[in-house]
């Protein structure tokens, strides 16, 4: 007879799950109000929004972490990795929550279930990037995505709901992927605990028959992340589901989603690497290298501004996957780095989008958001048509703005890990990438302004939230030279305090 298990809450750790509860309990706190209290104004949703995340924010910082720092049944890892990533993911949050109060009237911010479906989502990426177990990170996964996909689907028009069902089908089968990725690693190594795994692969690489299981396995995770990470050939994807989602909630799946999908990345590929798995390195550069140039190519030949933002998100996630390849200590500082400053800057970007959207399309029957439509801009709206600019050169990486930073960074730990020629490519297509954020800004500044522009001025979707959210945008964008040094800093202190192998 099995003798029963005492289990102390100390040893639990519960501490560690505070900030998912926050997140989880803030979501229901929201329905509970709707329930009890109907058709309160949007902005106090909005306020306690955004109060919630911030104290979530406070209790993440606040945590002891380190190496071995783990709880709750030793699935959740307090690593500096987990509290960097989550708070990336909470300022992100912050940034994009305030443009809610729009002057103009977006129905899905009116409801609830919007405001606590976000908070499930927030707690869920939470969950993925605080565990080194594979069925936590994959329940983190499907919570978020399954939220994600209700919040693109509450735009309600018919590209929405479109988006909803590609993003879904295709987050059905990346969660396959997984699964079937992670029996395998499973089968190998007994343990679902990437540490585990870690000691039980190199323990049996020299058994016959291991590397044809470990390259099913790693294959299929990768697989997996492609689709999240919208990676080739399984981005096509993402420029549809963008241009249905809301500009700014767009603005929003280009960075936090793959910040947690990056992060898992790093933990179990960077394993893989560290037992001098060669082919899951050159996979992982064949991907990064196919999908910033063929993306850029297609960014190109874009007519919607929002789809060439979506072809350039997917080339910045390329661009930052040849980090996760090197697998160095500078590579991996690169990656938060670069999400970091990318996230004012594209978040910045797709709000600009939304300051002239309207529900007519009036330029262009397919698209919302043509070139023609920011024809003209200097002269109907010089301030807009100036930030824009600065968020576009930004973009493509000119000097002195913010991701020129992490661009060269990037490309700098490429050099050091002896990858010249990739080096090479990256410039190059950040050479590529420059024409088409200068295109619109030639259209912005050079073109005269169509009827159709002159018309809708009275369209521009200008509040106070907003203006202060691209106004913090910008202020990072143009002055990030300054805050470069002591970020690196800050990142690589919580690297050391990391438990991935660096």
């Amino acid at each position: 007879m099995l003798e029963p298990v005492n289990i102390s809450l100390e040893s639990l750790n519960l501490v560690t799950l505070m900030p998912m509860l926050i997140a989880i309990g803030g979501g229901l706190l929201i329905l509970c109000i709707d329930l009890f209290k109907d058709n309160i104004h949007k902005s106090f949703y909005v306020a306690l929004t955004v109060l919630i995340l911030l104290i979530d924010l406070m209790v993440t910082m606040g945590l002891n972490f380190g190496v071995e720092e783990k709880g709750f049944f030793q699935v959740l890892l307090i690593d500096g990795i987990a509290v960097l990533s989550q708070a990336i993911i909470l300022v992100a949050s912050m940034l994009f929550i305030p443009l809610a109060l729009t002057s103009k009237r977006f129905h899905e911010y009116s409801y609830p279930e919007f405001f606590a479906l976000f908070m499930f989502m927030i707690a869920g990426f939470q969950f993925m990037v605080s565990s080194d177990n594979l069925i936590l990170i994959f329940i983190g996964l499907e919570t978020a995505s399954l939220s994600l996909y209700t919040l693109i689907a509450m735009h309600n028009r018919s590209n929405s709901f479109e988006a909803a069902v590609k993003y879904f089908t295709m987050g059905a089968l990346a969660a396959g992927f997984f699964t079937m990725g992670s029996a395998i690693l499973y089968g190998v190594s007994g343990s679902l605990e990437l540490n585990q795994i870690a000691t039980a692969i190199s323990d049996r690489l020299n058994e016959p028959g291991i590397m044809i299981l470990l390259l099913g396995g790693a294959g299929l995770l990768l697989t997996a992340f492609a689709f999240k990470l919208s990676l080739f050939p399984f981005h096509t994807w993402a420029p549809d589901v963008y241009e249905g989602a809301s500009a700014p909630l767009a603005g929003y799946m280009s960075v936090v989603p793959k910040v947690a999908a990056f992060v898992v990345s790093m933990r179990i590929f960077e394993m893989f690497i560290n037992l001098q798995i060669e082919w899951v390195q050159s996979m992982i550069i064949f991907l990064s290298v196919i999908t910033m140039t063929l993306a850029n190519l297609m960014a190109l030949v874009q007519k919607d501004v929002k789809r060439m933002l979506a072809y350039s998100s997917i080339s910045h996630a390329g661009f930052v996957m040849v980090a996760i390849a090197l697998a160095t200590d500078k590579s991996n500082t690169g990656v938060f780095l670069y999400y970091t400053l990318f996230m004012f800057t594209n978040l910045g970007a797709f709000t600009m989008l939304w300051v002239s959207r309207h529900k007519d399309r009036v330029h262009h029957e397919r698209f919302d958001h043509p070139y023609e439509k920011f024809s003209g801009m200097i002269k109907i709206m010089p301030m807009g048509a100036v930030i824009m600019a600065l968020f576009m050169l930004s973009l493509a990486g000119v000097p002195p703005f913010s991701i020129f930073w992490g661009k060269i960074y990037l490309m700098s730990a490429t050099v050091d890990a002896g990858y010249l020629w990739l080096a090479v490519v990256m410039g190059l297509n950040s050479a590529i990438a420059a024409y088409y954020y200068l295109k619109l800004i030639v259209y912005m500044f050079l073109k005269e302004p169509t009827d159709a522009v002159k018309e809708e001025i009275v369209y521009y979707n200008v509040s106070k939230p907003l203006m202060v959210v691209l106004g913090f945008a910008v202020f990072v964008t143009v002055f990030s030279i300054f805050m470069v040094n002591p970020l690196i800093d800050y990142i690589s202190t919580m690297l050391q305090a990391s438990s991935f192998g660096i």
